[in-house]
């Protein structure tokens, strides 16, 4: 791999500071100005990486890195930057809880006008929406987590009456969001032979099969599924539908935003008022996919480790879990169905049973799909097809092929993709704008590269990554007090956009997202066994063994100086005998240096008993 995630989250950083740090104070907004989201993806820019990456921690100043110190000294030292960060972290968490104590969750300047629509109203814009609650859980988490650390770590009084305060918004935040994810949740239920049915079978019928037998076979495969719907209870979501009916089908997943008429969820916890939802009863394949990811972060191990979670917190978590499970079910199914010719995933662009089609559904739908394989213990020929499908999409988005002006492919870029938010009934209110193509497929790549065993595939999947990444380094702003975030889309395709006066932070920590997957690649999952390899590796070191054990038993090793030998190879053999099936290129080499020092013992002693 090329790149070099460590060093460039470390750049991103400075830059980071120096766009925000300013006379001691940070500074909040960013292109699209001030709203929930972006200013927890801006500070989620400093915290993702914190968080996840050890090397890269804030919160204890004992083992703060000299290299992160370095990158963030405009904040201070290594003392100063936790303190100066916990009073950064408790203005977000202030600024958006309104007067009843309430945390807020609006899109604000993230939502558009529909096109040739007036402008949005303020309660338009203070509308709750569903990123929003997936980036509360993520920020949130990173909060709990940097408190229950950094307190350990001081004992001033006044900063851990700060902690402590910073510890009871995050945490109210964090039921909060994971309260409205639970009332964002749809299925969305519907014959095969209305308008989303008939899309619907459409899209999967790749094998031109019947449309009762197509029908029966999906039922059939999703038939757990339809009987799991009925635990559904609490929020939103719950099927009142017959099911049973041969010509019902399904979707599920998340809505944009709170569900028109969805039941409040009870709580133990202060966590204000709950709103009322305007979004309509149906699945958005984007915001599926923001909110699984989120889901994923509650219950990770770094969650589970450091017990972030309280009680009420583990309850709406197993509530949350059930929906992302039928919710990887249902896509995977969907993205694979078929056992001949092609999956519909492979069926490029994706078709969603709204009518709507584009390149970057089908690479929404590779993370669900990618989801599914891995729990359903598929392997290496599975995710090789997903792999392809990565490849294809790169290639068609000019991201890996030279690109013509003017270009339809390149508006996937910029502007992006313009996703409608309906209300109930299907009535178009507003719209919400995509741009993160390739920051998507920068995590796709990373993420389907740690599952494959085989070292090839995985090689050609991490040298997707890093042309990927090389498109992303030309759309940094290239200079001023902003140089080094995202995005200038013009600086990879000329003409298309112009220099931006601000940086994105919905793209900027999409990247920063990016390249946490691949220094969690690098640093947590083992390189793939190649059996080839791994097999010629333990032929050299039995035989490195064999000779060794035959010296032995000719009595080579006498005198100090052949015994401070033999404890040396001894120690090799071992070793290599370790990491043989994790990294058998490294055992084949110990055991071709072992084999030379022994074929060098083995003629010395022939020579000195031939009196040579």
């Amino acid at each position: 791999m090329r790149m070099q995630p460590r060093q460039e989250i470390l750049d991103i950083w400075r830059a980071t500071v120096r766009s925000c740090w300013q006379n001691g104070e940070w500074h909040w907004g960013g292109r699209s100005g001030s709203n929930s989201i972006s200013d927890a993806e801006q500070l989620l820019t400093l915290l993702l990486p914190a968080a996840k990456v050890p090397a890269l921690s804030l919160d204890d100043p004992d083992r703060a890195d000299d290299e992160v110190i370095e990158a963030l000294n405009p904040i201070g030292g290594a003392i100063e930057i936790p303190r100066r960060l916990v009073g950064v972290m408790i203005d977000y968490f202030t600024r958006y809880t309104d007067d009843t104590g309430t945390p807020t969750f609006s899109g604000g300047s993230y939502l558009t006008p529909l096109d040739g629509g007036p402008e949005l109203t303020d309660e338009q814009r203070s509308m709750d929406i569903v990123d929003s609650f997936a980036v509360s859980v993520t920020l949130a988490l990173a909060t709990i987590g940097f408190v229950k650390v950094y307190r350990n770590s001081t004992q001033r009084r006044d900063l851990l009456a700060q902690l402590d305060a910073l510890n009871e918004m995050a945490s109210a935040r964090l039921t909060a969001a994971m309260v409205g994810l639970l009332r964002s949740f749809s299925t969305s239920v519907f014959t095969a032979t209305d308008e989303y049915g008939l899309r619907l079978c459409d899209m999967i019928n790749q094998d031109e099969l019947p449309r009762r037998e197509l029908v029966a076979s999906l039922r059939e495969q999703l038939r757990e599924t339809m009987a799991s719907l009925r635990s559904v209870i609490i929020g939103s979501g719950r099927v009142t539908e017959d099911l049973d009916n041969s010509e019902m089908l399904f979707e599920c997943g998340w809505s944009w935003g709170l569900i028109t008429e969805a039941e409040e969820v009870p709580t133990t916890e202060s966590i204000g008022l709950q709103r009322e939802g305007s979004a309509e009863n149906a699945p958005y394949l984007y915001f599926t996919v923001i909110a699984m990811d989120a889901i994923e972060d509650l219950n990770s191990e770094r969650t589970r480790l450091l017990g972030l979670l309280n009680e009420e917190q583990q309850r709406l978590s197993r509530a949350l879990l059930l929906r992302w499970e039928l919710t990887r079910t249902y896509w995977a199914t969907v993205a694979t169905f078929g056992n001949r010719r092609r999956w519909p995933i492979e069926d490029i662009p994706w078709r969603t049973t709204d009518g709507d089609r584009t390149d970057y559904y089908t690479l929404q739908a590779t993370s669900l799909a990618v989801k599914g394989l891995v729990a359903g213990g598929r392997g290496d020929e599975e995710l090789g097809r997903i792999a392809s499908v990565l490849v294809e999409l790169a290639q068609r988005a000019r991201i890996t092929r030279r690109a013509s002006p003017d270009e339809p492919a390149l508006f996937v870029h910029a502007p992006g993709k313009q996703v409608t938010l309906n209300a109930e009934r299907s009535k178009p209110i507003m719209s919400w704008n995509v741009n993160e193509y390739s920051t998507v497929l920068l995590q796709r790549a990373t993420t389907v590269a740690g599952l494959l065993s085989n070292a090839r595939r995985r090689s050609e999947l991490l040298e997707l990554a890093d042309e990927v990444w090389d498109h992303l380094l030309l759309r940094r702003i290239p200079d001023g007090r902003h140089r080094g975030l995202w995005d200038h889309a013009g600086g990879a395709f000329p003409g298309l956009a112009t220099k931006p006066d601000a940086p994105s932070w919905y793209l900027t920590e999409r990247v920063v997202q990016g390249l946490v997957n691949a220094g969690q690649l690098l640093w947590e999952r083992p390189f793939p066994r190649a059996g080839r390899l791994a097999t010629y590796s333990q032929d050299l070191i039995d035989e490195a063994e064999y000779l060794f054990d035959r010296e032995l038993m000719r009595g080579t090793f006498a005198g100090e100086a052949m015994q401070r030998s033999m404890r040396s190879i001894r120690a090799s053999l071992r070793r290599a005998q370790l990491v043989v099936d994790e990294r058998p290129g490294t055992a084949a080499a110990l055991a071709n240096t072992l084999l030379l020092l022994l074929n060098d013992i083995a003629t010395g002693q022939q020579k000195a008993s031939e009196g040579i």
